[in-house]
């Protein structure tokens, strides 16, 4: 897979524009999407040195939209979808852990709205709005945290919102809407169009990250302790470079990846039926025409 239009969702630092920039040097178009403005051109102005000689990628462009926002992802899409360029490769890389329980103006949980409905909703705009090219790649950034994902399988939560009637553990919170996140994406893998792939990318515990300092709370206090076992930014960004750029397209699509391979994720995680549970739950919460297949 060469050339094409990659869309990375936080990418206005961090991972995101350490991945950014290794799709451009790969003579990928890269458009980032970032919360500020002023912020995301200036790390877009960062990327036009590597853009190789002699290629036909278009100079980076930006967006701007607060992804705990539906309202933003619709408008984004939209605006991703007025441009006229198909998109190859869609990083839905933009995530976060919050030290309290706090709503969105949509009424859910922050951490859901960031971690899970984004990606979801983002990724189903775009499909509807016909923008994903026909072998397009959809990587949602995830975590083997996921595995202290507290979920009820009998009636799971897609909202978040009965973390207000709980003991709001700041990481417990953060598990869990990347396990609602994984499972959701395990059954839209099944219903994507013939072509398209999805893959969750597990880039490890990263040092030089915005996460566990704008976490705050026990993921602030904590990270020192994790240091020694945390990857550069350049490190985390190996896999989803390579789930974008590998040729073949690699396999399998819905699977969990880590270290540029299949990862096994939590057995929850692995659950059909409660994947179709989760994924249909969220269409209906966010107001998205389910895929058939």
């Amino acid at each position: 897979m060469s050339g094409g239009t990659a869309v990375v969702t936080g990418g206005s630092s961090g991972l995101g524009l350490v991945t950014a920039r290794r799709l451009v040097e790969t003579g990928r178009s890269v458009v980032l999407v970032g919360r500020e403005a002023t912020r995301t051109r200036a790390a877009a102005d960062s990327l036009r040195g590597p853009v190789p000689a002699g290629g036909d990628a278009a100079p980076p462009t930006t967006y701007t939209a607060d992804p705990e926002q539906w309202s933003q992802v619709r408008a984004l899409a939209a605006e991703l979808a007025a441009a006229g360029r198909p998109v190859d490769i869609l990083l839905n890389n933009a995530g976060a852990a919050f030290p309290r329980y706090e709503r969105t103006p949509d009424g859910v949980e922050r951490a859901y709205a960031l971690n899970h409905h984004a990606p979801f909703l983002l990724t189903h705009a775009l499909l509807a709005e016909g923008v994903l090219a026909r072998e397009a790649r959809i990587i949602n950034m995830s975590s083997f945290v996921e595995k202290r994902g507290r979920l009820d399988a009998a009636d799971p939560d897609v909202a978040g919102t009965s973390w207000g009637k709980r003991l709001y553990h700041q990481v417990n919170v953060y598990a869990t809407s990347e396990l609602v996140s994984l499972l959701a994406a395990r059954e839209l893998a099944r219903r994507l169009p013939e072509g398209m792939s999805l893959y969750n990318a597990d880039p490890g515990m990263g040092r030089g990250t915005a996460m566990n300092s704008n976490a705050g709370g026990l993921m602030r206090l904590t990270a020192p302790l994790f240091r020694p076992f945390a990857v550069t930014p350049d490190e985390g960004a190996r896999t989803p470079v390579w789930l974008a750029t590998a040729s073949p397209a690699p396999s399998p699509s819905g699977g969990f990846f880590s270290e540029s391979r299949p990862d096994t994720p939590s057995g929850r995680a692995l659950d059909d039926a409660l994947a179709r549970t989760v994924y249909t739950r969220t269409a209906a919460l966010l107001g998205v025409e389910p895929l058939t297949r």
